[in-house]
């Protein structure tokens, strides 16, 4: 008899402390790490453009927690590797967990990814926002394009100006042409009317 309530009092310890270990976490929270406000080119496919971590209500990380992620059905957003609009991972022993590939599409403008933590009995959500950038906008253009654009568009006011220079001095020089052979046939006129004076006071 001894030795069977040794027994079962050791068995009823081990459910005990079973129990516990199994109940222990009642709270979860959840805190983006990574990718958080990202802007992306549109049609762009991210590799890995989310991650987040999990902890429980003392800051402990949570290991072996189910991390879904879930784009919007319309409007600006994408897919996942899956083809679908909702994926999951798990966290690691960190309590980290990281969204794998997102393919975007081409709509510009704002969208928001839900995720959801959730192990055991506890639960945590939160949302992340990215945005897709308008086609042709800095925001999507590399930066080589831009510098190279800029670069260009000196060259034409460049090219503008030197042909305006140009033009006016031709013009310039059309102008002055007339008014060179005018102002001769002006000067003897003058010449011979200042001379009448002259000639007459030289008179005895």
């Amino acid at each position: 008899m001894q030795v069977w309530k040794g027994y079962w009092g050791a068995a009823a310890l081990v459910v005990v402390l079973t129990r516990a270990a199994t109940a222990q976490v009642a709270i979860l929270q959840i805190q983006i790490v990574e990718g958080e406000g990202g802007v992306h080119a549109p049609g762009a496919r991210l590799v890995r453009p989310l991650a987040v971590v999990v902890t429980d209500e003392t800051g402990r990380p949570v290991a072996g927690a189910a991390v879904s992620f879930h784009l919007p059905d319309d409007g600006p957003g994408g897919t996942f590797l899956n083809g679908l609009r909702t994926d999951v991972s798990t966290t690691d022993e960190r309590g980290r967990a990281s969204l794998r590939s997102m393919q975007l599409n081409r709509m510009p403008g704002r969208f928001q990814i839900r995720v959801i933590a959730s192990k055991e009995q506890a639960r945590a959500g939160t949302m992340s926002f990215q945005y897709i950038a308008e086609a042709g906008s800095g925001a999507a253009k590399p930066q080589g394009v831009a510098v190279r654009s800029a670069s260009h568009s000196r060259g034409k006011w460049i090219a503008a100006a030197v042909a305006m220079a140009g033009g006016g001095a031709a013009a310039g020089v059309f102008a002055l042409r007339p008014k060179n052979t005018a102002a001769p046939a002006a000067a003897p006129a003058l010449t011979l009317t200042i001379g009448a004076p002259s000639i007459t006071v030289g008179k005895p």
